[in-house]
C-alpha cells in the first residue's frame, strides 16, 4: 500500500510540475522564452479569453485607430459561438493561438481530455482563419505535463507572459492596469490582458479598453516597437540577414523573424520549432 501511495504521488507530482512556471520569478529567470522574453526594445501585445461578440470587436477598432497588431489567444468553445469574431481578427491582421477548448484548469483535466480539447481547438481555428496556429497558452497559465506533450505533438509553442494587468479583477480601472503592465515591463516582453470577461462576467474588459491607447502610447514614448509574438515555427520567415534599423545588433550577421510585418532579431536562444520545454 505504502508503494502504491508512493507511486501515486509521484505521478501526480509530474503531472502538475510544470504549473510552477506560474510563478514569475523562477520563469523569467529559468525560462525567458516561456515568460516571453523579447528583443529589447520589442513588446508582444496579447489578449486571453476571446472571441467574445460584445467586447472584442471594440478591441479590433482600437487596435487599428493606433496601427497596432497583436496575438488573440481564443477558447474553442467561444470560438464556435462568434466564428465572424474570429474571422474579424485574423483579417484585421492578427494572429491567433489556443487558450484550450473552455476556461478549465488542466491540472484537473486527464492526458486524454487534453489532448483532445487542444485538438479540436487548433483546428477549429484553423478551418476559420486557413491559417494553423503556432502558439499555446493554457487557463490561469497553468500547464499540466500532459498538456505538454500535447502541444509538441500538435505543433503549438507553450507562452506565457512577462507583464500583466490584473484586469479580470472588479476592482481594476484603466489607470491600475497601465501602472502594472508598465511598472513590469522593463525594455521589452510580452503583456497580457484580456479582451473578454466571459470566465468572469464582471464586465472588466472595459477597463482594459480603456487603458489600451494609453498602453500603447506609453510603450511609443519608451521607445517601444508593439505587435503580436513572432511565429515559431515554419510560418515564420527566417533567413540570415541583418538587422535592420538601430539596434544593438545593427551590422551584425544573424538570424532574424517576421514582427509587425517587419525584419527583427528573435529573442536569444530563439530556436524555431522548439518547445520551451
Amino acid at each position: 500500500m505504502k508503494a502504491a501511495a508512493a507511486l501515486a504521488t509521484l505521478a501526480l507530482a509530474a503531472h502538475a510540475a510544470p504549473a510552477a512556471a506560474f510563478l514569475p520569478g523562477p520563469r523569467r529567470a529559468l525560462l525567458p522564452r516561456l515568460a516571453g522574453a523579447t528583443t529589447p526594445g520589442q513588446v508582444a501585445l496579447t489578449f486571453d479569453d476571446g472571441p467574445s461578440a460584445a467586447s472584442t470587436p471594440r478591441f479590433l477598432r482600437v487596435l487599428a485607430d493606433h496601427d497596432v497588431r497583436a496575438t488573440f489567444f481564443l477558447l474553442g468553445v467561444q470560438a464556435q459561438r462568434a466564428p465572424d469574431v474570429v474571422r474579424a481578427i485574423t483579417a484585421a491582421g492578427h494572429d491567433v493561438g489556443v487558450h484550450g477548448w473552455d476556461h478549465r484548469c488542466l491540472l484537473r483535466r486527464s492526458p486524454r481530455a487534453t489532448h483532445r480539447d487542444l485538438r479540436a481547438t487548433r483546428d477549429l481555428l484553423h478551418r476559420l482563419t486557413g491559417s494553423r496556429p503556432c502558439w499555446f497558452r493554457p487557463p490561469y497559465g497553468v500547464f499540466s505535463t500532459a498538456s505538454l506533450i500535447s502541444a509538441r505533438r500538435l505543433g503549438l509553442t507553450p507562452i506565457l507572459w512577462s507583464t500583466w494587468g490584473f484586469d479580470w479583477t472588479e476592482s481594476c480601472t484603466p489607470g491600475s492596469i497601465r501602472r502594472r503592465v508598465t511598472g513590469h515591463l522593463g525594455n521589452g516582453g510580452t503583456i497580457l490582458l484580456h479582451d473578454s470577461d466571459v470566465t468572469t462576467g464582471n464586465g472588466a474588459w472595459r477597463a482594459t479598453l480603456g487603458a489600451l491607447p494609453g498602453l500603447i502610447e506609453d510603450c511609443r514614448r519608451r521607445g517601444l516597437a508593439v505587435g503580436p509574438l513572432p511565429r515559431p515555427e515554419a510560418a515564420v520567415e527566417a533567413h540570415p540577414g541583418v538587422e535592420p534599423g538601430p539596434s544593438g545588433f545593427a551590422g551584425r550577421r544573424t538570424t532574424v523573424v517576421k514582427w509587425a510585418g517587419e525584419d527583427r532579431v528573435p529573442p536569444p536562444g530563439f530556436e524555431p520549432g522548439l518547445n520551451a520545454f
